[in-house]
């Protein structure tokens, strides 16, 4: 009887201890040196989430308090007609786009997503079992001041600090990608995968070999953003969108998008009719007067490969500015010629309305064989 009650003790520390391991190994913070009075500090990432069962888009914007059903579309590059209602496949990896904040080193999510405790939910079961263990109980427990971490409330309310960043990544602007690592991927696969480098993906991720890659680690893959003419006195300043995703922006009155065959430079419209707007009743005016009244997206070849387009450059209180740039037609790799002209136009509020531990397990289960 003392054997099989010892057994038995063996058998949950060493599930215990497995459980701890996989935690603690599988998520790290994210590197972020932007100083948090820079207006690069706060910025545009993703992170992968995994349903553990068949959900649907509506719950998950809800869960992560992805502010609209548009946003959560397009980092997804779905339709923009895609209903809340539509089903999301257990174990299908959905893009969760969140603004990222930069303090003290390290990015966390922007004050979300919050989640309200429920009865019968610990710190680890919200972490790893509601959350996909893209953060730790510690990290939770941390960023909201819990003392202890078995001491949570009914209806309290917790930050959920997904890990994310804002710097540069070889000199370059890019969308920090937190990716789960799905069981067998290697970091040559990943890096092939997102146009990467293994060598970059060991350093943002501080791994010393790529054998060190973990099945289910959050891995920070930079993503090659599109340029873009937006100024840094834009309220949405830095919009920073990868390829294939769309963002719609200025309280919806502006579409904007990045292609890769539009040589990686940021492609903003008006947003398309009967797009729901916020704040504003109506549109202001997107026009560049230097272009023949054109608006926004709107270009005109001035010889010598070369297409002036008037260009989204932000948006203010009440106004939208437009900013006239040359894009060369003849680079393949597509990068704008020149930077934008300085004249950025201020358009007022009368214009028209337009409209993303198997090995251990097994190590732990053959040593209990072992012992027993």
């Amino acid at each position: 009887m003392m054997k099989y009650r010892s057994c038995s003790l063996l058998m949950n520390s060493l599930i215990l201890c497995v459980v701890l391991l996989f935690t603690i190994t599988t998520t790290h913070a994210f590197n972020c040196t932007s100083p948090s009075s820079s207006p690069t500090a706060k910025c545009n990432s993703l992170i992968d989430y995994i349903p553990p069962n068949t959900t649907t888009l509506s719950h998950i914007k809800t869960l992560f308090g992805v502010p609209n059903l548009h946003t959560l579309l397009g980092a997804n590059s779905m339709p923009v007609s895609t209903p809340p209602t539509q089903s999301v496949p257990a174990n299908r990896s959905i893009k969760i786009p969140f603004e990222c904040l930069c303090a003290n080193g390290t990015g966390v999510s922007n004050r979300r997503p919050i989640y309200r405790v429920k009865a019968g939910d610990g710190l680890d079961h919200i972490a790893r079992d509601v959350f996909g263990a893209l953060v730790t109980y510690q990290q939770i427990q941390a960023v909201n001041g819990i003392a202890n971490a078995s001491l949570i409330m009914v209806g309290q309310e917790l930050w959920i600090p997904l890990p994310c960043s804002c710097d540069k990544v070889d000199g370059s602007q890019v969308v920090h990608y937190g990716h789960v690592v799905a069981p067998k991927s290697t970091l040559q696969q990943i890096a092939d995968a997102y146009g990467s480098r293994v060598e970059t993906l060991l350093r943002l991720n501080g791994l010393a070999d790529p054998r060190d890659l973990l099945a289910g680690a959050v891995l920070d893959v930079p993503l090659r953003a599109c340029a873009s003419s937006i100024s840094n006195q834009s309220r949405d300043s830095p919009l920073r969108l990868s390829n294939g995703t769309y963002a719609f922006t200025a309280h919806n009155c502006v579409q904007c998008k990045c292609d890769a065959s539009n040589n990686y430079i940021l492609q903003c419209d008006p947003s398309p009719p009967k797009t729901k707007l916020s704040d504003w009743s109506k549109c202001p005016s997107m026009i560049c007067e230097g272009l023949g009244n054109s608006s926004i997206g709107d270009s005109m070849s001035s010889g010598n490969c070369q297409n002036t387009t008037c260009s989204y450059a932000g948006y203010n209180h009440t106004s939208i500015l437009t900013t006239l740039t040359n894009i060369s037609t003849c680079n393949p790799e597509g990068a704008p010629q020149s930077p934008p002209r300085s004249h950025a136009m201020t358009i007022g509020l009368s214009g028209n309305y337009f409209g993303r531990a198997s090995l251990f397990v097994s190590l732990a289960l053959l040593s209990l064989s072992h012992l027993l």
